[in-house]
């Protein structure tokens, strides 16, 4: 069983984790702002370079939900 409190405390509520997430839901609000998705629509906003920070519309493409899980980074 997962320990959600546990998730949060140790990686999701940390301060790093945050930002992240501020610059991933800012290139949403862009490309909502755009016309390019709307909210429900089943798309995802990604990053071409892999860095969240980078919100630069030349860096940033609309691709299926399914396409964009599947897209890794070299490791």
């Amino acid at each position: 069983m997962r320990d959600y409190k546990k998730e949060y405390r140790d990686y999701h509520g940390t301060p790093e984790q945050k930002k992240r997430r501020a610059h991933r839901n800012a290139a949403r609000r862009l490309m909502i702002e755009k016309g390019l998705v709307r909210k429900g629509d089943g798309k995802e906003v990604d990053h071409k370079n892999f860095n969240a920070t980078d919100n630069r519309l030349s860096n940033l493409q609309i691709m299926s939900r399914s396409a964009n899980r599947s897209k890794q980074p070299k490791r």
